[in-house]
């Protein structure tokens, strides 16, 4: 695992128990703003996932195909980075 994947890792595993933090926090009937704050914790950590394994990507996978000759793999790589890109930004 390259370090980048395993930064996504870590982060994964920190909302994993922010989030669980957050469904005992609703259970409890806890404060609103308590639990939003929790919430953007947890979208953080996502976001910065999403970042680590783009930037990962981008440097391995993307870089080796921009490399070749292969027109195909060239389009269908930047393809796909285009389409992900437009996800993160919905």
């Amino acid at each position: 695992m390259n370090e980048k994947k395993a930064k996504a890792l870590l982060n994964f595993k920190k909302a994993q128990t922010h989030i669980s933090k957050i469904m005992t926090m609703i259970e409890n009937d806890e404060y609103c703003v308590d639990i939003m704050q929790q919430n953007l914790a947890v979208m953080g950590l996502l976001k910065s996932a999403q970042q680590s394994i783009m930037e990962g990507h981008l440097n391995s996978c993307f870089k080796d195909a921009m490399k070749t000759n292969d027109e195909d793999k060239q389009q269908k790589m930047i393809k796909e980075i285009l389409v992900v890109s437009n996800w993160a930004n919905r």
